[in-house]
């Protein structure tokens, strides 16, 4: 990890979220998974012709994203863990 981090206390959490390229990999995560969800609960009224709620739209989106950061941060938390005998 870039950052110091005390011997005995794991990472902050920012940097658990923010490095190893975790937001690229949230990010392009969401694109798919939003994409597929969006088609799913609002293909219909896009299909239509009509514009679908942004806000539910940009949720859609935003969903993967914080699941995938969160199963990142846990994963890194649990690889800590392992490491350093806890």
């Amino acid at each position: 990890m870039s950052q110091s981090v005390e011997q005995g206390s794991a990472p902050p959490l920012s940097q658990m979220a923010f490095g190893d390229k975790t937001p690229k990999k949230a990010f392009l995560t969401a694109l798919v998974v939003g994409t597929i969800l969006t088609a799913i609960n609002h293909g219909d009224v896009i299909l239509a012709g009509d514009a679908p709620p942004l806000l539910k739209v940009a949720l859609t989106y935003c969903v993967p994203y914080c699941v995938t950061t969160w199963g990142a941060i846990m994963g890194k938390r649990a690889q800590w863990q392992r490491d350093h005998h806890l």
